[in-house]
């Protein structure tokens, strides 16, 4: 892991940019250590400095927890391949027209999702070996990732899903056998994924706790309470009752 650049933030978080092969990311740590870590991932293709999850990444960090977020293959600034950029842009005219989606989105996002999985595994990793970062591991952001990753790495303790209306078949069923502590955010008026859906998903999770928070509006409209129940959410699976 190579370390670009370093600041220390006005909370007193401090922000580094990271390269781990051609890997780019963002982590943020608290003064205080040792500290969880929870991957924070941006939705199918958003960069990692999207303002919203630095927002999110930031404020986790204050409440003593090291964040990070990578731009995994084929998001942010990472190439693109023209099959996939055409799929998205057949993705949103067949969304504006209101045709079905569900295959686009299939041969979109699913192997999205299996490229991305290896990066972020690659970047746990270096992240564990770090001072002052230990386990155990959440994931906050995008649901069909954070299904993957939870089902192949077993360090992931707890997860923190935005929207799901649309997950790839395969996460479907992953989430079947996931037992993890969940808590499943739920935008009721989000205009690109299907409530139905979403409520599908989270009745199919496999796990005894899990939580339904649903808010009126559109998909950018989570409100900022959420992310505090989150930070709550995570203190309960991440860190041992006489830490808190």
């Amino acid at each position: 892991m190579h370390i670009t650049s370093e600041q220390r933030l006005d909370d007193g978080v401090v922000e580094r940019e990271f390269t781990l092969g051609e890997i780019p990311g963002t982590l943020w740590t608290p003064g205080s250590a040792p500290a969880p870590l929870i991957l924070m991932a941006h939705n199918n293709g958003l960069p990692k400095s999207d303002p919203r999850l630095v927002a999110r990444a930031r404020h986790h960090a204050a409440c003593g927890y090291a964040v990070a977020t990578v731009d995994a293959a084929g998001c942010g600034d990472r190439p693109r391949s023209a099959a996939a950029e055409q799929a998205r842009a057949d993705l949103r005219r067949a969304i504006r027209a209101g045709e079905p989606v569900d295959e686009i989105f299939e041969s979109f996002v699913g192997p999205m999702v299996e490229a991305a999985v290896p990066d972020w595994r690659t970047t746990l990793d270096a992240l564990l070996a770090l001072p002052g970062i230990g386990g155990p591991v959440g994931y906050s952001g995008w649901a069909a990732l954070g299904i993957r990753l939870a089902a192949v790495d077993p360090r992931i303790a707890a997860a923190g899903l935005f929207a799901g209306g649309h997950v790839p078949r395969a996460q479907r069923e992953e989430a079947r056998r996931l037992a993890l502590p969940l808590l499943f955010l739920l935008q009721w008026d989000d205009e690109g994924n299907p409530r139905q859906r979403a409520l599908d998903l989270f009745d199919a999770f496999g796990s005894k706790e899990k939580t339904l928070h649903a808010n009126p509006g559109g998909h950018v409209g989570t409100p900022w309470f959420e992310v505090e129940e989150g930070v709550r959410f995570y203190d309960r699976h991440l860190r041992p009752a006489d830490t808190r």
